[in-house]
């Protein structure tokens, strides 16, 4: 290989060579047997076999993981024994893999397939199309740029009819990834030889012919040895008068040795970007590994240690996420002190104008509350009793959307604790405990908050101050009323004030003009525009916000959006020939916030009509004057509640909750999590940890040596250059019209009728990517065969050179 730190990367740094065999039977890659043989197809599943260098020999299967295979007749019966178990006992195919791993001390570190060959006439449960299937499974993998391709044909057949070299060449036409392979070249007719295949003089290939020699079925059934098998080999090469004189270049201990080569220069071509990638993973595990190298799970002093950076960054994590931070903001969504900032200013005011009672009803229930005060007289002056019994009425109905509020609120909390302690998944009881700690006060303190909101709304209850500064009194109710309202109209003819922007959907576009159409919306306290794009460069409509409410619309069974609708109240179109414009959002909460922001410009939702008394309501003229008194002075009394609720509900949820929640998990959850129980039991990491701490490690510790290898290595390393082209139009033939060259004296003798077509080979699939080429990790150290003095398989039809890291 030319120097010894090339051998040693190789194992090092988990490379697999992968070496795909199908088509026939083949040599035991160590002096074991224990793939299936017989007439016909046998193999009728992938056998995905990883060879694992150990101190010990042993088998196992990735179906009955755990069971060790000792005895490798039993290893044949469970391959057999599996086949049937998905393709049925009638020749049925699988393309669903068996996975066998040996370990032992006389393998190389490689991974091998075996595939079923192609076969042309289906028999027993096959399917008629199993040529095409087998090809496709073989064609899946040679096609990938990082395989080497063994092209193996038996010498007893025409070379130029070979399927494996028309499969080679349609998948590497420059002949950059493929090797020929010729076989039972004992088996000649005598006078006959492939002497000229094998100088690469008949049908030439860019990396031209190794020929082989494999035991027969004699030899297998007489229990003839690998070593035998090889001597035998070395032995007919070296005595045979066509192949002497190339007797270096052939056999199977020769093959081995070319594969090694490419892979050898393989790493080298790629050994830059590979140190590179490797340095980049160390730096990347360094802090992490260092704290695992640290840390003893016995040790009852490191388990207070992390306890204590577990509990500190659970509160860290906990206020930034209330408090807002920098560092890892999300996205996709509101959530944690945004959350609950929307809750406070948006939600809340709409519930509380929501629950406001319909216009009509109210001056029903004024006008009762006039007469029964009044009794059997007529009076003369407006009761302040009545206005006291309205205003009471509308009071306790602020209890509703206030008990809302700190529910939400409380939801939040929880949702926010639970993101926190993701971080303490490595100790699954210490985050049970710490959920179920912070939980029970976040509870504990929404019953208070609740005691101490519904106080409030009591104490507004016990006292009507109709002293107040902002309250208009009974003297001046309907004047300084009808003031405020032109003051009101006269504000909002000059006011340009934006309130929100956004993408909304008009769903009651008229199917001829296109149907549902998305714009860009603009509202501010006067209109509601929309446009083409967010540019707000081609206006499509401004529709003023006079007379216009809103009102709920349900989701209908085909749309996955939610809607909502604005109308005119004096029953005019609001857009074209529409009566109402019908909007549509994404989610539900963005209705709710475009229908909050509809209210700060005085867009209020529709109330539902009361039914009222059967009877007929009217009122004289000295009654009317009087109810339009007392509604105005409850519409000023209320407003001077709300506005002082709405202040006051963020602050008190703020004190009573989340800032206690706050202090309490800074203070007080390490004691409590001591007081809970067994401190050693709440660091008891999971499994997935103990993994994670060990593959890190590992990990870890590989790279360091990769690198220090890598360090090692001589730029001088021998190196086998490509070869040049080859005139290799021969292979261009369709598949249906393939021509054999002019005969040769020597070349092999076409195949029986009665034989089938050799098989093909192809590499391993990759399962990732890694600094080498793609990766397969389906083993747990994968490795490369690094000396070129054990013996690959002997009818391996293709390779990989795609290493692993």
């Amino acid at each position: 290989m030319g120097n010894r730190g090339m051998e040693d990367l190789i194992p090092t740094v988990c490379t697999r060579y992968s070496v795909t065999v199908y088509g026939q039977q083949w040599l035991c890659v160590f002096s074991r047997d224990f793939l299936p043989r017989g007439s016909g197809i046998v193999t009728r599943r992938p056998l995905v076999l990883q060879l694992i260098t150990a101190n010990t020999e042993w088998a196992e299967f990735l179906h009955c993981k755990g069971k060790k295979f000792t005895d490798f007749d039993e290893v044949r019966q469970e391959i057999e024994a599996e086949t049937d178990r998905v393709t049925g006992a009638n020749k049925g195919i699988s393309p669903v893999p068996i996975n066998l791993r040996v370990y032992s001390p006389n393998v190389l570190n490689l991974t091998l397939i075996d595939l079923p060959g192609i076969t042309k006439v289906p028999v027993g449960d096959q399917p008629a199309d199993i040529e095409h299937q087998i090809r496709d499974m073989i064609m899946q993998f040679i096609c990938r740029e990082s395989c080497l391709i063994l092209a193996v044909t038996p010498a007893n057949t025409d070379l130029a009819n070979s399927d494996a070299l028309k499969l080679a060449k349609d998948v590497d036409p420059q002949g950059q990834r493929t090797i020929g392979v010729i076989t039972k070249l004992d088996l000649m007719d005598e006078g006959t030889d492939a002497r000229d295949v094998l100088e690469n003089k008949l049908l030439p290939l860019r990396r031209g012919y190794i020929g082989v020699v494999n035991r027969s079925q004699k030899d297998i059934d007489g229990k003839k040895d690998i070593k035998a098998a090889l001597a035998a080999e070395r032995k007919f090469f070296l005595t045979h008068p066509a192949y002497r004189h190339i007797a270096d270049s052939m056999g199977t201990p020769h093959l081995q040795k070319v594969l090694n080569q490419q892979l050898t220069n393989h790493i080298r071509d790629t050994l830059p970007a590979f140190r590179s990638k490797l340095q980049s993973q160390l730096l990347s595990l360094d802090r992490e590994a260092e704290e695992y190298r640290q840390y003893r799970p016995d040790d009852p002093s490191r388990k207070t240690k992390a306890l204590l950076q577990m509990v500190q960054q659970f509160s860290v994590d906990f206020e930034k996420r209330i408090e807002g931070s920098g560092d890892q903001v999300d996205t996709v969504e509101l959530s944690g002190g945004a959350k609950i900032n929307r809750i406070f200013h948006e939600r809340f005011p709409f519930e509380l104008v929501k629950m406001e009672c319909d216009e009509k009803e109210m001056r029903r229930e004024i006008s009762y509350a006039i007469k029964n005060i009044h009794g059997i007289r007529t009076g003369l002056f407006t009761p302040d009793m009545a206005f006291e019994a309205i205003v009471k009425k509308q009071v306790v109905k602020i209890k509703e959307p206030c008990i809302k509020c700190i529910d939400l609120v409380v939801q939040e909390l929880i949702n926010t604790v639970r993101q926190c302690s993701d971080k303490l998944d490595s100790f699954p009881h210490l985050r049970e405990e710490t959920e179920r700690i912070v939980t029970t006060h976040i509870r504990d303190r929404e019953s208070r908050a609740k005691e101490q909101v519904l106080l409030l709304i009591d104490v507004q209850l016990a006292y009507i101050n109709t002293n107040h500064e902002d309250f208009i009194g009974f003297a001046n109710a309907q004047q300084r009323s009808s003031q405020a309202n032109k003051k009101s109209s006269a504000g909002n003819q000059v006011s340009v004030l934006v309130i929100r922007k956004g993408w909304l959907t008009i769903n009651n576009i008229s199917i001829m003009k296109g149907g549902a159409k998305e714009y860009w919306f603009v509202l501010t306290a006067e209109s509601l525009s929309w446009f083409k794009d967010d540019e707000e460069k081609e206006k499509k409509y401004m529709l003023p916000l006079d007379n216009l409410k809103v009102r709920d619309v349900e989701k209908s069974f085909m749309s996955s959006k939610h809607m909502f609708a604005i109308f005119n109240t004096e029953q005019r179109n609001v857009f074209k020939d529409n009566r109402f414009l019908e909007l549509a959002c994404d989610t539900l909460e963005e209705v709710e916030s475009w229908r909050a922001s509809l209210l700060r410009a005085g867009v209020y939702p529709e109330r539902s009509e009361s039914s009222g008394p059967s009877e007929n309501f009217s009122m004289d003229p000295q009654l009317e004057r009087k109810v339009e008194t007392i509604r105005n002075l409850v519409d000023s009394y209320m407003a001077i509640v709300n506005k002082c609720i709405r202040d006051l509900m963020p602050k008190s949820i703020m004190h009573l909750m989340i800032n206690n929640v706050k202090e309490f998990i800074n203070a007080e959850l390490l004691a409590q999590l001591y007081s809970a129980g067994d401190q050693n039991a709440l660091m008891d990491e999971s499994q997935e940890q103990v993994q994670r701490r060990e593959e890190v490690l590992r990990t870890h510790h590989a790279l360091k040596e990769a690198l220090a290898i890598i360090g090692d290595i001589s730029t001088t390393t021998i190196s086998t250059p490509l070869p040049p082209p080859v005139d290799n139009s021969w292979l261009s033939a369709g598949a249906g019209s393939r021509r054999s060259p002019p005969p040769s004296p020597t070349a092999p003798r076409r195949m029986s009728a009665g034989q089938r077509p050799a098989g093909r080979g192809a590499p391993v699939p990759p399962s990732r990517p890694g600094p080498l080429g793609p990766l397969n990790n389906s083993a747990d150290s994968p490795q490369v065969p690094s000396r070129p003095n054990r013996a690959p398989p002997r009818a391996a039809k293709a390779c990989s050179r795609e290493p692993l890291a």
